[in-house]
């Protein structure tokens, strides 16, 4: 699985931020912590992972 930093971080050194690899489609998405590249990871369906963003986006906008 190829993982990819979100484009919001400090840039490729900052391991302050979670890691994203695309699964096979009917698998989901995996999400990992950069800072604990071998520590795990959590797989998310397509639709858990589009709640989990929206919910994200819900709360900064307050």
């Amino acid at each position: 699985m190829q993982w990819r930093k979100s484009s919001y971080t400090g840039g490729a050194n900052d391991n302050q931020c979670v890691e994203l690899g695309r699964l096979a489609p009917e698998v989901g998405i995996g999400v990992r912590d950069s800072k604990n590249p071998d520590g795990g990871h959590l797989i998310l369906t397509p639709a858990q992972f589009t709640d989990i963003i929206n919910q994200l986006k819900r709360h900064t906008e307050h």
